[in-house]
Formats: structure tokens, C-alpha cells, sequence
């Protein structure tokens, strides 16, 4: 488990509604007497699950969903959403992304195995003379589709943490200043941006508060209108209102067509009668073929990271080109490739009591996206795929079909290094050799239950990347 120590907050459900509170302690989210209903803190008692992110608040409002009673959807829901506001710079309102979901139930939604849930990017049909075209923000909507699936608690408790968040501000995370950092110049061009990530001319400090009044006013919108408003409600009127101002090319025509779609995993028989999934797309298929390439290492100390990587980048390569298949591609005998720049994403998950989990990747399509804030609205706009490269999305989960169990999930980021430290980050999790540092500029998020779950729940571990600025927290 991680080591990574995080500013404790707790989400409270106030008539039916979380609120945060900066000043509680982890421990309390789970002192409650025994009537606790579900749906507030406490709810759930002995363990609970794991969370991962690389950001600690939501992380923190993801555990808080779980002790409430929610499950993995929940949480993972209230997370995407919490992160909407940490951590903008890679997962905004304006974001796209992908996630595996996984119910061991037979009677689920995906009877029994997991299901990739798809809301990429989407370029706008008609940009014009737009400067610099944005994509559909399509988070929410994807968020929404998987709680909507999956999930037991309505959608509005669990947008509340991040609408306060937004509105009354939260302490700015060192994951988010290292963003910050990188493309201060550009970013602090935008007024809008500079109002948010600046204070005095310069980027926020630690320590700092990160307010957010515009996106706080609509996340309340989207949760008393209901987030098909951002998409042909008043909010999309708003955002198409905006597009001139920062060049977004964006219409109502975009957003109301723009949708998130389910569908099968890549998946291939792995040992002990489980089952690998990933993404059915490059980043996921390249983070099965570094696994393959690790799994010839797994008896020894020391993993061929650096040949899983090679092998990893060359597949994602080719699966980029028209008309081949993941089969086709990882039965090739490969030369080595490059990717060129990639944008930066970042991953989240979280497992419950019942083996229920989820883990996701998203993408701005940039580091901030177009670095654009449309006004009057708070959302940081994602990069048109039309104009920037597609980053490699990275996730993939063990699980055993016929005992309904779930084993472990990986994601990671990185650019071209994110198979790698999603692969690398489920093997060592499978051997207990956590946590796990990936090569650069690779970070892995992963939860692992080498004796399964929920039939052995002690033996389930999580952990970030120690280099990072995440958190790895749960219940055990």
C-alpha cells in the first residue's frame, strides 16, 4: 500500500447531499454509530474497498462514497467529478477518456465480465476559422452513462463534492502545480486561466486555495438541471455563446450528438483461469502486450521493464495504422517505433467490498487542453482531436469468470510510457512488490487482490506511484 500521506477530508451527506469538510480526520469517516443510513459516512462497516487517483482530495471523496454505502460506480462517479475541479489540467468538464467497469454478478450489466465504456474526444464538425478548436467535453457524460449503469445512489449526491469544491475552493494539489508549471507562459495568456491558476501575476503556490466560482455555479447547474443540460440545456446555449471569445469552434449541433458508447474489452485467457481485459483500443492493447512481455519475468526480481516497454510502444504503433486487428498486431514480430508527443491523461479507480471496480483514464488532449476557459462557464476546454495527437489510454483488469472474482486493475499515464506503467503496475501488485516505480515519465495507479475478491479481502493492496503526488487509500 502506498505510503503517500494526504490532508484528510470527508464528504458528508447532509438531506440528501455531501458536503466537505476540511477539518475531520480519516479515521472519522468511519466513527458513526451503528444506525448510520446509508448514503452518509459510516454506513459500511469493516472494509470497504480501495481507491487510486493522482490527486489526494479525490481519492478522499472516493473512499468517503464507499463508507457510505455506494459502490465502485459511485465512487468512481464522485471522483471523475471531484477530479473535474483538482485536477483540470487532465481531467476537466473538457476531457475525454475511457473506463473498464466490472460487476461479478452474472445478473449485471455485463453478466459477469467487464465492459469498456468509450466517451473519446470528439472534434467539432464545422470549426470555421476557430484559433483553436475544442473538443465536446464529454467527462460528465461518460461519468454519467457508468453511474447510471452500474451505480446504487443518485448522481446529484455524488456531483456535490466537486460543485463545493469549486465554489468554496480547495487547497491546490502538487500534482496540479506540476502542471501549472510546465505551460505557466501559455496558460496565464488566457484571462480566464489566469483568473483561476494565478494569483498575483504568478502560478498558485502550495498551500494556496483553488477556487473555482464559474465551474462551481455549473456543476449546480448540471446537478438541479441534470447533466444533459451541458449538452442541449441552458449550459450548452452558454458554451456555444462563449466559442467566439476563445476560438473553440464548438456548437449545440456537437454536443447534443456527441456520446459515450459501451463495449467489449480486449481480452485474452491469462493464468489461473482469469481472464486479462483492456481498453479495445491502442493504449489498452499495448498495455497487454507489456504485460506478455513481463509475465516471462514474474518469477524473477527483476521485470524486463525496459524490453515490455520497447514491445509496448511498437504495438501502440501499429495499432494506429487502418485495417489491422489487436490479434494480428500482438502476433507480429514488431520492430521498434516511436510515438512522437503525446498529451498528458491521468487514471483513477476504485474497487468495492464486492468485488465491483473500476478503473479509468482520461485526457484533456493537451496539458490543459486548448488552455482556454469559456467564460461564464468555468470549463477548461479539451484540444480538438482534429488538431493534437490521441494519447494512449491505459487500463486493464484481471478477474475469474467462473468464480465471479475479481484480481486486480492498472492504469496508467505518461504519454508513451502509460502501458508500460499499467502493466508494470498490475504485475508487481499480482507479486506484492508494491509500490512500483514505472520508467519515466510513466505513473501507475493500480489495486490488486492476489488471493481475490471478495473472498479474500486481506489480501488486497493499492499504491500510486511513489514519484507522484497521489493517493492509494482504503480499508483493509
Amino acid at each position: 500500500m502506498s505510503g503517500i500521506k494526504a490532508r484528510a477530508l470527508t464528504a458528508m451527506l447532509m438531506a440528501g447531499a455531501m458536503s466537505l469538510n476540511g477539518c475531520a480526520t480519516v479515521g472519522d469517516l468511519f466513527q458513526s454509530g451503528p444506525t448510520v443510513p446509508v448514503g452518509k459516512p459510516g454506513a459500511v462497516k469493516g472494509f470497504l474497498g480501495g481507491v487510486v487517483a493522482d490527486e489526494p482530495e479525490a481519492a478522499l471523496i472516493g473512499r468517503s462514497v464507499l463508507s457510505a454505502g455506494g459502490n465502485a460506480a459511485d465512487a468512481a462517479a464522485a471522483m471523475g467529478f471531484a477530479l473535474a475541479v483538482t485536477l483540470p489540467s487532465r481531467a476537466g468538464l473538457g476531457a475525454g477518456g475511457a473506463c473498464l467497469v466490472y460487476d461479478p454478478a452474472r445478473s449485471g450489466p455485463g453478466g459477469g465480465a467487464p465492459e469498456a465504456l468509450l466517451f473519446p474526444a470528439v472534434a467539432p464538425a464545422n470549426p470555421g476559422a476557430a484559433s483553436r478548436p475544442a473538443s465536446v467535453p464529454m467527462l460528465a457524460r461518460g461519468l454519467y452513462a457508468m453511474q447510471a449503469r452500474y451505480g446504487s445512489l443518485p448522481i446529484e449526491q455524488l456531483i456535490v463534492p466537486a460543485e463545493q469544491a469549486a465554489r468554496f475552493g480547495v487547497k491546490v494539489s502538487r500534482a496540479l502545480l506540476r502542471d501549472v508549471a510546465v505551460v505557466a507562459g501559455p496558460l496565464g495568456a488566457d484571462p480566464g486561466a489566469r483568473a483561476v491558476f494565478f494569483a498575483n501575476g504568478q502560478p498558485l503556490q502550495e498551500g494556496a486555495m483553488l477556487v473555482q466560482p464559474e465551474l462551481g455555479s455549473t456543476i449546480s447547474q448540471l446537478r438541479v438541471a441534470g447533466l444533459g443540460d451541458l449538452y442541449q440545456g441552458a449550459t450548452a446555449r452558454k458554451l456555444e455563446a462563449a466559442m467566439p471569445a476563445v476560438g473553440g469552434g464548438l456548437s449545440i449541433t456537437d454536443m447534443r450528438q456527441a456520446l459515450p458508447r459501451f463495449a467489449q474489452p480486449f481480452s485474452q485467457p491469462a493464468p489461473g483461469n482469469d481472464i486479462l481485459a483492456a481498453l479495445p483500443e491502442a493504449g489498452g492493447v499495448a498495455t497487454v502486450a507489456a504485460l506478455q512481455v513481463l509475465a516471462n519475468g514474474l518469477s524473477s526480481p527483476a521485470l524486463p521493464a525496459d524490453a515490455a516497454e520497447q514491445r509496448s510502444i511498437a504495438v501502440a504503433a501499429a495499432m494506429r495504422q487502418n485495417g489491422v486487428s489487436a490479434e494480428q498486431v500482438l502476433a507480429a514480430d514488431l520492430k521498434p517505433a516511436t510515438l512522437g508527443p503525446l498529451p498528458a491523461s491521468t487514471s483513477f479507480g476504485v474497487v468495492d467490498r464486492d468485488g465491483r471496480a473500476v478503473m479509468c483514464a482520461t485526457s484533456m488532449g493537451n496539458l490543459f487542453g486548448t488552455g482556454r476557459i469559456a467564460p461564464g462557464t468555468g470549463i477548461l476546454l479539451g484540444a480538438s482531436p482534429a488538431k493534437t495527437p490521441q494519447p494512449l489510454l491505459a487500463v486493464a483488469m484481471l478477474y475469474n469468470p467462473g468464480a465471479g472474482q475479481f484480481h486486480g486493475m492498472a492504469g496508467g499515464s505518461g504519454q508513451e510510457a502509460a502501458p508500460i506503467a499499467a502493466g508494470l503496475s498490475l504485475a508487481a501488485g499480482m507479486l506484492g512488490k508494491l509500490p512500483v516505480t514505472s520508467p519515466e515519465p510513466g505513473r501507475g495507479n493500480v489495486i490488486a487482490c492476489p488471493a481475490y475478491l471478495p473472498k479474500n479481502a486481506q489480501s488486497c493492496v493499492w499504491a500510486t506511484d511513489p514519484r507522484g503526488a497521489g493517493l492509494a487509500v482504503g480499508s483493509n
